[in-house]
């Protein structure tokens, strides 16, 4: 499961992408969260997804007891996709503040 997100100047999140292999249950999960009738991450902070527990999407989903391990593969795949940006946003200021440039963000 892979989950790719777009950011605007002001740290919201405007589009995402993903990809996902398995069961009905763990398409299901990271679908969720990228769905706009579900507004789960579309239009929120990355501080706010960051919040979103693996609880809440298996509440949203009614998983049952034996598929609970793919609610938690969406959380994993939310943090992931935050702590990319991150990642990828710090290296590009700092080539960019050496350079004299702006840097503004992609799909991560």
């Amino acid at each position: 499961m892979s989950l790719q997100i777009k950011v605007d100047d002001s740290r919201q999140i405007v589009d995402t992408r993903f990809e996902a292999f398995g069961c009905g249950s763990d398409i299901a999960s990271i679908m969720v969260s990228n769905f706009d009738r579900f507004v789960w991450i579309k239009g929120k902070t990355l501080e706010e997804v960051l919040t979103i527990k693996n609880a809440e999407i298996a509440k949203h989903l009614r998983l049952p007891p034996v598929k609970l391990h793919c609610n938690m593969l969406a959380e994993d795949a939310i943090k992931s996709a935050v702590r990319d940006y991150k990642k990828k946003q710090s290296k590009a200021n700092n080539a960019a503040g050496a350079a004299g440039e702006t840097v503004k963000a992609g799909f991560h």
